[in-house]
């Protein structure tokens, strides 16, 4: 397992290092395709598990436009796409639910839909939003290897030393000791990216900013993850597939970058300023 795991990385960071440093469109194309394959395991686990079935081809469809929506702005196009996406969206979807569900699982089936969009497609839209900020490249750098430094961090030192169970009904794997790892790892992963960073360009961000940061990126990844395992759990999967040897599928890779994203960007604005 742990080969697999290192395998898969080491081919995996290479490419996801590339697609930050070329920028829009690429990093958007890159995006939103994992977007797609993601969306499309979550559907595929609510399918198997019968407690729904979502509109899988209008649901992807609808969370790779998600996804893209912030290109907009980087383009500066006269108009927002995001409102037109929801708006065309909603209607779409509920006019096909209307022909393709039966009355008795409608609500669910449109749900589920919407439910995918929301949690991949929106969630991750907010890597490009991120990614076309002042200095985003930079930004994007930061908390992906953040994220990288937490999850490696809590894997081994709860491997090693975990005892005390972190969330046994949801994520029996997960240990306090492993939380805390990640949290240390995450710490020491920003700092030293943040000084890799700045042999190459000007990057500005106090220390205290920088360390609040990573115990948020720590916090919001292991979050990200319990909540995925619960819906592992509610929709009794495992996995959410197998396209990643050693990881399952890309939603359980993904886990911990969806919740972060948002909470790096609006940090950001926020409280860097």
């Amino acid at each position: 397992m742990l080969k697999q795991r290192s395998i898969t990385a080491a081919i995996l960071l290479p490419i996801i290092l590339l697609a930050v440093w070329f920028g829009n469109p690429w990093f958007g194309v890159f995006i939103a395709a994992v977007a797609l394959v993601a969306t499309l395991e979550f559907y595929g686990m609510v399918t198997i598990s019968g407690k729904g079935h979502p509109l899988t081809r209008f649901g992807l469809l609808w969370a790779v436009a998600l996804t893209l929506s912030p290109l907009s702005l980087h383009y500066h196009l006269s108009i927002n796409l995001l409102p037109i996406i929801m708006s065309v969206a909603v209607v779409i979807s509920l006019v096909l639910t209307l022909i393709h569900s039966q009355r008795e699982t409608a609500f669910q089936d449109w749900a589920w839909t919407v439910a995918g969009v929301l949690y991949v497609g929106w969630m991750l839209s907010y890597w490009l939003n991120l990614n076309i900020l002042d200095d985003g490249r930079n930004w994007v750098y930061l908390a992906l290897l953040t994220i990288f430094a937490n999850d490696t961090g809590a894997y081994f030192i709860g491997r090693k030393w975990g005892r005390h169970k972190l969330a046994p009904a949801t994520s029996p794997g997960k240990t306090w000791e492993g939380a805390m790892g990640g949290l240390l790892s995450s710490i020491a992963g920003a700092v030293a990216v943040f000084l890799l960073l700045n042999l190459f360009c000007t990057f500005s961000l106090l220390y205290w900013q920088l360390i609040l940061l990573a115990c948020l990126i720590s916090l919001f990844a292991q979050l990200g993850d319990i909540v995925e395992s619960l819906l592992k759990r509610n929709l009794e999967a495992k996995d959410a597939g197998n396209l990643l040897p050693g990881h399952g599928g890309a939603l359980d890779r993904l886990d911990s970058l969806i919740f972060v994203a948002p909470m790096v960007y609006y940090y950001v604005i926020w409280v860097v300023g």
